[in-house]
């Protein structure tokens, strides 16, 4: 008698310690579909030049905009996105240092993207200028990213030799190369991020629609197959 009331009273402990395990999982599942459906916003910064504000090309055009409707596209209708550009035509590495420091933004955005150095080429800056000042703007877009360099990533600079503008001249293109070479190099000693578009720009004289109406920068589609490389990147930054 003793045996079967311990027997019924084990197997009924032994239900009851199921159901509980269960009803734990489901409330544990259901707080995590809760935390999925919860509004979520993305900040970023996207530092740079001509390129990143989108020079002839529409607003919602330059890549910073596209990549940002790619992150809403990705992570759905719950995620919102705070974009600010800091870049303007005709910036150097000087002139986007200096802008960094005076517009004091936040150090809190989950992804940072830098493309800067084309005008340091067209302007015939010294290339040590370049060699000091854009492990600065690295390191600036770091601290911009919570200090994460994981949070940062630096595209290379376009090739504006393949415009009507550029006409083909070997000269930019190996400056460009030179350029493009020291960035990569630094970033891949700092385990950063550096994604190449510059081949995508190569194509312009083949190719005129990866031309901006003004016949030297990239235009929207370029841009478009600019953003095909860095999403990918940029979402598994902003899922980590």
């Amino acid at each position: 008698m003793l045996f079967f009331s311990l027997s019924v009273f084990l197997s009924f402990g032994c239900s009851n310690t199921e159901e509980v395990i269960s009803r734990i999982a489901k409330e544990e599942k259901n707080e995590e579909k809760a935390d999925t459906l919860k509004s979520k916003t993305i900040s970023i910064l996207s530092l740079g030049d001509s390129y990143t504000i989108g020079e002839s090309v529409c607003v919602s055009c330059k890549f910073p905009e596209q990549l940002k409707e790619g992150l809403l596209n990705s992570f759905g209708s719950n995620t919102s996105i705070d974009l600010k550009v800091i870049a303007r035509t005709g910036w150097t590495t000087t002139n986007l240092i200096n802008a960094v420091a005076s517009e004091n933004v936040a150090n809190n955005y989950n992804l940072v993207t830098l493309l800067i150095g084309v005008n340091n080429q067209y302007q015939n800056k010294p290339f040590s200028l370049y060699e000091l000042e854009f492990p600065a703007l690295v390191a600036a877009a770091i601290k911009k990213a919570k200090s994460s360099s994981g949070k940062v990533i630096v595209v290379s600079i376009p090739d504006y030799a393949y415009t009507p503008f550029g006409e083909g001249d070997i000269k930019i293109s190996n400056g460009i190369d030179k350029y493009n070479a020291f960035a990569e190099n630094y970033c891949t000693k700092k385990n950063i991020s550096f994604i190449n578009i510059t081949d995508i720009t190569r194509e312009g004289l083949k190719n005129k629609d990866l031309v901006a109406s003004d016949g030297l920068h990239p235009s929207e589609l370029a841009y478009s197959k600019f953003v095909e490389r860095i999403l990918p990147v940029a979402i598994s930054k902003l899922e980590n």
